[in-house]
């Protein structure tokens, strides 16, 4: 059944472009989507009726998508690309669109600063919920639009060379995340640091750690695991970059969440992206040397997220809607504190 809420208030939104100011993400739609996911309704539109006046116009097009490579991370077409995937939604399932741009648009995962995978998955999220109106196959349709638009590769995650030995390792999230380089000059937004990488020499190295997965089966537990691990190093290192440190934990989140709409043969190149991803935000963001993380206090999941809501902040509300889907895996109480610890210092 349809949750009326939401589809109001993505209607509200997608009068609204993906950025603002330039170039900040509109998390609206992420936002809305997580709270409604956990109840909360009832704060929504007066939630948005503070962050609406932030926001942009829909951008206008310059002329339509004909060579999609060649537009491919081109900003200025961003009206364009709003407009081609709205057609695309329209006229084609929106599993098959999905299907069609997913691996695609993976190689250029840092698009908006990971966004535009964030902003797909909370779409999918609601469209495997209830695909039957249309403001949620907008909402797709412009999720899509901005990550194409915004397209922008990880350094280095193309030259990852085969290790014919690799397939002997054990995929192991934890030592991989632990083994990454950090960029010596950690000043600037987040185009100008993951510039910086390439000139990392350690950094190609750390990004083929993490071997390839062998199985949909396998990718799926190492995308389960990454998000656990991202989350728990967020208690140690958020405090040095508290809003962007919370996209290592979303990004992988985002991917997780729509493997199921997806191809199972793309489910091993998506666990890939996603864990170039994350370490590249870990080593543009993180320290290298992490702080003993805060006491967890009691509460359940519930709590924690409401703890979130009423915080309101759009990083706060996001980072609690992945912790808790990490906490319903593992059962690990230690997530929990992470949204009250980003609320804290954002």
């Amino acid at each position: 059944m349809s949750d009326g809420i939401l589809d109001e208030a993505y209607e509200r939104l997608h009068r609204t472009g993906p950025e603002f100011e330039g170039w900040l993400s509109n998390h609206g739609p992420m936002a809305v989507e997580a709270l409604t996911r956990h109840g909360h309704q009832q704060q929504v539109h007066r939630w948005l009726d503070d962050y609406l006046g932030r926001l942009d116009e829909l951008p206008r097009g310059l002329h339509p998508i004909t060579d999609w490579r060649g537009a491919l991370g081109d900003a200025k077409r961003s009206g364009d690309w709003l407009a081609y995937f709205d057609r695309q939604l329209r006229e084609h399932p929106w599993r098959d669109v999905l299907g069609t741009w997913w691996p695609r648009l993976l190689p250029g995962i840092a698009a908006g600063a990971t966004h535009g995978v964030i902003r797909v998955g909370h779409a999918v999220r609601a469209l495997e919920t209830d695909d039957t109106t249309p403001h949620r196959r907008t909402e797709l349709a412009q999720a899509l639009g901005y990550w194409a638009a915004r397209w922008q590769p990880v350094p280095g995650a193309d030259r990852v060379p085969d290790d014919p030995s690799a397939a002997a390792r054990p995929l192991d999230v934890d030592a991989a995340l632990a083994g990454l380089p950090r960029i010596e000059d950690q000043t600037g937004g987040i185009l100008d640091r993951l510039g910086r990488l390439p000139g990392v020499p350690r950094w190609e190295p750390a990004l083929a750690a993490l071997r390839p997965a062998r199985s949909p089966a396998e990718a799926e537990s190492g995308l389960t695991a990454l998000v656990h691990r991202a989350g728990l190093d967020y208690l140690r290192f958020g405090h040095t970059a508290p809003v962007m440190l919370v996209h290592a934990v979303t990004a992988p989140t985002a991917v997780l969440r729509t493997l199921p709409a997806l191809d199972r043969a793309l489910w091993a190149p998506s666990l890939a992206a996603a864990w170039a991803a994350t370490a590249a935000v870990t080593s543009v963001y993180a320290p290298a040397d992490g702080i003993a993380p805060p006491t967890v206090t009691a509460a359940t999941p519930a709590e924690v997220f409401a703890r979130a809501a009423r915080h309101g902040d759009e990083h706060v509300v996001k980072l609690a809607d992945a912790v808790l889907d990490a906490h319903a895996v593992s059962g690990d109480h230690r997530l929990l504190a992470a949204p009250g610890y980003a609320g804290q210092m954002i």
